[in-house]
């Protein structure tokens, strides 16, 4: 018993010491996977079209060589810069403006050191810039901001004009600067002079500078300076008195000139635009002409097509309606002597004694206490509706019914337990399968409701129900025209004629009836 223990004891300690050496194993290899990306704390000044290195190094000193090194800018998008991956560089993605133009020190990745090289400096290269550097475990990076400066264009005074009282206009400007240099006017004795019109705008190239003021002193010498920081550039002026009087002289001969160059550009102006007006008035007829000649033919093409496509479609509306003829025969072997139920009619419904005609009376009923038929919702209580007497459950059956001057119809056949009171729709999903017309359209009675595109307004149409095949077909029986079919129906209780007036609240007086046909031989 003391022998377990003490082995239970030993293999107890042997586990501990084993996880204590796997937790300090595990910290001691992920401690000398960590590394630090050191680089500069202060902006780093280039001078434009020089070279310049961005530092950047790993710490400790580890070999960056299986490492993937990525220089990118951060104040662009899709701002690759250099990178360097499974060691190769892979630049495939640098900005257009870097490229020929970077490189890092292979030599030195196996020290750690990952600096990039940017040759020929520009003024666009001036921004912030990440050094970002992951081994398998780990990763780190630092910004760089590279700030770059260009001396531009050495200062060039011209002479812009004069004013109303006789002063000169001097104007000095240099380009190519950056950052924006300080430009100053300066008499001979060295006071600064206040401008009064300045301009200062930039562009790829860096800031432009201009001044300009008005002297009115001949004989007198004007400096012209810019300056950036340990960089200046001078230039100077005499406004002697013989040059102010030449160049009023000039003033005036160049405004002589330009008001006779406007004059006679103004004419050859007027010239070329009547000449372009005569041309394309000439142009513009021809290109008429043109396309007359293109309409004439086009529309004899036109007439031609017309009339062949009447040909064809007379050829084919006779060959249709001879199939029709000859479907619609078929199908009145199939006839059913269909007559109207008189206790499944709405109050307003009249049924003819020979119940084969049914119209509507807008007069209102006499109101009759329940019976049983009414408890077993035998009539339509709001749609103008009555049911055939015989019902079919099995083979086909045919019948036809003149709709000849009805505002409002429907036509079909229904189930035997569909519901007759209150808003009903015609539709399948009810136990209704019918056609007809309703607001000056004509639809079947699917659900949503389907328009039918009818070129004749039928007048007698045809009903042919195939049981077995859950086919309901209709047909316009004067122009023997296919009017609409429901397929593959679900057809499992008994089958009923029904017909169908329209809505209670929108009787009309003297309508004309709707008739059962029996002349189906």
């Amino acid at each position: 018993m003391i022998v377990d223990t003490e082995k239970k004891l030993c293999f107890g300690v042997m586990k501990f010491v084993c996880v204590t050496l796997l937790i300090i194993s595990g910290i001691t290899d992920s401690r000398a996977d960590k590394f630090d990306v050191a680089g500069p704390a202060v902006p780093l000044m280039a001078v434009s079209g020089e070279d310049v290195i961005l530092p950047c190094s790993v710490k400790p000193s580890i070999s960056a060589v299986n490492m993937r090194v990525e220089w990118s800018r951060l104040d662009q998008r899709g701002s690759v810069v250099h990178l360097y991956e499974d060691h190769e560089d892979r630049n495939t993605d640098q900005l257009p403006s870097y490229r020929g133009r970077t490189r890092l020190f292979k030599d030195e990745l196996e020290k750690g050191n990952t600096s990039l090289k940017l040759s020929r400096v520009q003024i666009s290269d001036e921004g912030l810039y990440k050094c970002f550097v992951k081994s398998k475990s780990w990763y780190d990076d630092i910004t760089v901001n590279l700030r770059v400066e260009a001396v531009g264009s050495a200062p060039v005074i011209t002479v812009d004009g004069f004013d109303g009282s006789g002063g000169l206009h001097l104007q000095c400007e240099s380009k190519g600067w950056n950052p924006k240099p300080e430009l100053v006017w300066l008499n001979s004795e060295g006071v600064t002079l206040t401008s009064e019109y300045t301009d200062t705008h930039t562009d790829t190239d860096g800031f432009n500078v201009k001044h300009t003021i008005t002297v009115y002193k001949s004989d007198t010498k004007y400096h012209c300076r810019v300056k950036l920081k340990h960089h200046m550039m001078e230039i100077e002026i005499i406004t002697s008195s013989k040059m102010l009087h030449s160049l009023k002289a000039s003033v005036v001969l160049i405004s002589f000139g330009a008001v006779l160059s406007v004059i006679g550009i103004i004419l050859i102006a007027m010239f070329v635009c009547k000449k372009r007006e005569l041309q394309s008035k000439s142009q513009r007829l021809q290109r008429d002409d043109e396309r007359l000649q293109r309409d004439d033919e086009r529309i004899q093409r036109e007439q031609l097509r017309i009339i062949n496509e009447r040909e064809t479609f007379s050829e084919n509306s006779l060959r249709e309606k001879r199939i029709l003829e000859t479907v619609v025969q078929h199908l009145r072997k199939y006839a059913a002597n269909v007559t109207l139920d008189v206790d499944s009619a709405h109050p307003h419904l009249i049924v003819s004694h020979d119940k084969k005609q049914v119209r509507i009376v807008n007069t209102q009923p006499i109101e009759e206490e329940e019976d049983e038929d009414e408890v077993q919702n035998n009539k339509f209580d709001e749609y103008l509706c009555v049911l055939g007497n015989e019902g079919f459950s099995s083979d086909s059956f045919y019948y036809e019914v003149q709709v000849k001057e009805l505002p409002v119809w429907y036509v079909g056949v229904a189930s035997e337990s569909i519901n007759r009171k209150g808003q009903i729709s015609l539709n399948p999903e009810n136990g209704y399968w019918s056609v007809g017309l309703s607001s000056d359209m004509y639809w079947a009675c699917e659900n949503p409701y389907v328009p039918l595109s009818l070129s004749v307004k039928p007048q007698r149409v045809g009903v042919f129900v195939n049981y077995e095949e859950g086919r309901v077909s209709f047909y316009d029986v004067e122009t023997m025209c296919h009017i609409y079919t429901y397929t593959s129906q679900s057809l499992n209780e008994k089958l009923y004629p029904v017909f169908c007036l329209g809505h209670d609240v929108f009787l009309s007086e003297n309508s004309a009836p709707l008739i059962i046909c029996s002349d189906l031989s």
